[in-house]
């Protein structure tokens, strides 16, 4: 079986699994202070031009998620989120699990928009029982979204405006960044995100790394005791080493980019084979996700020899279903898929 189900079902780049076993004996010190990690650091601040960040490096996304949220938030404060973003629908209640609200907003494809986060904002404070009430504290959005959509530098620009208009910090989820950053549909570099986002994070575990996410803090007053949080969340790896020799390769010569696209171009193949045939997609996903609408018979002819995932019911007894390519797609699997698409369904 060929599995498309999701973006790490593969192991790790080979040169990182090489970096590693080159550096297996090398003493280093614990707790991310090492010369990998320094390395990967300055990197990270090179490829954002900016010096005056911070950078720690974590386990997993909802490791990630919960310790940047639960560092920012107070005890009577929630975070704004998309009702399908990641940390609202993926992540088992982690947020609620340390004490706040996920304060989740319609949205029809993954994005939320600075209108209606004005709007949580003003009636929140507009309000006569507002200290009755969950306090709006920070907005968390996802780039690509769990849709596969891309917020634009327009849309992001405008979410940040009003997150700074109301003293919020604006968290950008980059479990997939590297997708969405070499999307055809992208016009945010990384730079900009790094400016407009108060902190935000680059995706590892998804894009290449064998584990890892790399936080980046731009504002000031969030970066403070923030590896006291990492502690206190068990992120403090004594072996921090291994996810800063990952970022410190992963970011050698344009190599997290170059992969990342090539996923990306290798999922845009998938959709237009889907569309020649006739096939609707589930919204405009230009990134490493793909979600055709298959009715019964397709469903079956594909599940012979390819792993999917069940996205949802759509009308008419047909199911949107997730194809997803990684950093480690191999042509021939995306060469099979779609010769089964053209002759098949």
């Amino acid at each position: 079986m060929i599995n498309f189900q999701c973006d790490y079902v593969e192991g790790a780049h080979p040169q990182i699994l090489k970096a590693l076993n080159d550096t297996n004996f090398v003493q280093q010190p614990g707790y991310g202070n090492d010369e990998y990690c320094a390395r990967a650091i300055q990197k990270i601040k090179k490829a954002c031009n900016r010096e005056d960040i911070d950078v720690h490096f974590l386990v997993g996304g909802t490791q990630t998620n919960l310790t940047v949220i639960s560092s920012i938030l107070r005890p009577h404060q929630g975070v704004i989120s998309a009702d399908e973003g990641h940390i609202n629908c993926h992540e088992t209640g982690a947020i609620e699990a340390t004490g706040h609200r996920v304060i989740a907003l319609p949205s029809g494809d993954g994005t939320i928009t600075a209108g209606q986060v004005k709007e949580v904002l003003e009636n929140h404070y507009n309000s006569d029982i507002k200290e009755h009430l969950v306090q709006p504290g920070m907005v968390y959005i996802s780039f690509p979204t769990e849709s596969g959509t891309l917020y634009s530098k327009k849309q992001l620009t405008d979410l940040s405006q009003v997150c700074r208009e109301y003293g919020v910090p604006l968290f950008l989820d980059g479990a997939r960044l590297g997708y969405g950053l070499t999307s055809p549909g992208n016009d945010l570099t990384l730079e900009e995100i790094a400016r407009l986002c108060d902190v935000f994070y680059i995706g590892g575990t998804k894009c290449g790394a064998l584990l890892g996410e790399a936080v980046v803090i731009s504002a000031e007053n969030i970066q403070k005791d923030f590896r006291y949080f990492m502690k206190q969340r068990g992120g403090l790896l004594a072996k921090g080493r291994l996810p800063g020799i990952q970022f410190d390769v992963l970011l050698e010569d344009n190599l997290y980019f170059d992969i990342c696209k090539n996923a990306v171009q290798q999922a845009l193949e998938i959709r237009k084979a889907f569309e020649k045939k006739g096939i609707a997609m589930q919204g405009n996903s230009f990134t490493n996700q793909q979600f055709p609408i298959l009715n019964d018979d397709q469903l079956n002819c594909l599940k012979q020899n390819f792993l999917y995932e069940v996205w949802g019911k759509a009308d008419n007894g047909h199911t949107i279903v997730r194809f997803c390519t990684s950093w480690a797609t191999k042509k021939e699997n995306v060469d099979l898929l779609i010769k089964t698409i053209e002759e098949n369904l």
